[in-house]
């Protein structure tokens, strides 16, 4: 501010000063320069009005006044001319004075309305916000309607299918019995026995989508789950001739259901063996985020694979049901997975790794200390 005064300053004196030398050094017979040179003080009143408003016009026009009526108390013009000289300055302040006001309301209402722009802006920005997350609910609401229509289905097909699909299955297995490997019957009955467990385990998952166990909150060590998960999965993976990789040595214990995070973390590493090629590499990460505010803390687990990644189509529709890349997939098993995770309080997302391949980001909320439960109950009593 100071450096954009200075300036200004500096040239209305010189103005000032520059017009009282011509006044002086000018004869007094020569009446029309000075006519002139008294017109020429309205250029600093109008500047300094312009620049600083109805305070600076005022003070430019005090300054231009005394040094005037210096001028005209030397001066031995007729009586007459003094008195116009006289008038001159009261017009010196009338100009300064409402060329300041007009220029300071100007400059005000500018900034009234950059205010208001300002505003406007902040509330559309905040309107597309809340636009944003409206249409996030609108989305989450269709999905929640689609595993409702699947679990009323589900519960309608799931008792009319299994009982005659158990039977089909023992009878295929028996009747394989009485076959060598070799006969072609055997592979027939092979084929059956092979596509009445898939289709089993479509019925299981219709099931598990549509009545989900109750999430048992308990203590759950995350290091321990997914060192079960990697020997569980150990003999597939040396099957597929891909490394299995988990970079977790000792983690906090956080709140949630091991059974069910054990099955959300099989269904992930399993999709990310079958995706890789051989001699790929399925990587866990694990590592804890402390809140800014300090207040909790959550822990979140990377799973990458150096498979193809996800197709840009396919990457909105990842977590709806029956949506699938893999022949022979069902499309329930990311979305029971991110059950799973919501019902702990999680997220979960899925997108390209940075390299190749895909990576699945899994947030949990962190197990609260001792201390901290305290705290919290002394708050609520209080």
């Amino acid at each position: 501010m100071q450096n954009a005064i200075g300036p200004r300053f500096y040239l209305l004196v010189l103005f000032i000063t520059g017009i009282s030398l011509l006044h002086y050094l000018t004869p007094l017979d020569h009446l029309m320069p000075h006519c002139i040179y008294q017109r020429l003080f309205y250029i600093p009143l109008i500047l300094a009005a312009f620049w600083f408003g109805f305070r600076g016009g005022m003070v430019c026009a005090i300054v231009v006044s005394i040094v005037y009526v210096t001028y005209v108390f030397h001066s031995t013009a007729h009586v007459a001319m003094n008195l116009e000289q006289y008038l001159e300055i009261l017009l010196y302040n009338v100009v300064g004075g409402v060329t300041g006001f007009l220029s300071q309301r100007e400059r005000r209402q500018a900034y009234q309305l950059q205010q208001t722009a300002l505003g406007l802006e902040q509330s559309y920005e905040k309107l597309s916000r809340q636009s944003e997350r409206i249409m996030d609910m609108e989305g989450q609401l269709r999905q929640c309607e689609r595993l409702s229509t699947i679990g009323e289905l589900a519960a309608v097909l799931a008792h009319e299918i299994r009982n005659p699909l158990g039977s089909i299955q023992g009878t295929a297995e028996i009747l394989k019995d009485d076959f060598q490997p070799s006969d072609k019957k055997y592979e027939f009955l092979e084929i059956m026995v092979k596509e009445s467990k898939r289709l089993n385990k479509v019925v299981e998952d219709f099931l598990r989508l549509a009545r989900p166990q109750p999430i048992v909150m308990g203590s759950c060590d995350l290091a321990e789950e997914l060192h079960n998960v990697i020997s569980l999965l150990s003999a597939e993976a040396r099957k597929r001739n891909i490394a299995l990789e988990c970079r977790v040595d000792s983690m906090p214990a956080i709140a949630g259901d091991p059974e069910k995070l054990r099955q959300a973390f099989l269904n992930i590493v399993l999709n990310g063996l079958q995706a890789s090629a051989q001699g790929g590499m399925v990587t866990i990460t694990v590592r804890r985020e402390e809140s800014e505010s300090g207040d909790n803390a959550w822990v979140e687990l990377i799973f990458t694979d150096t498979g193809p990644g996800i197709p840009a189509e396919a990457a909105d529709k990842i977590f709806e049901p029956f949506f699938t890349t893999k022949q022979g997939g069902t499309g329930l098993g990311l979305v029971i997975t991110r059950k799973i995770i919501e019902g702990h309080g999680g997220s979960i997302t899925v997108q390209n790794a940075p390299g190749k391949g895909a990576a699945c980001r899994i947030r949990l909320p962190a197990k609260k200390g001792a201390a901290q439960e305290e705290n919290e109950r002394k708050n609520t009593h209080n």
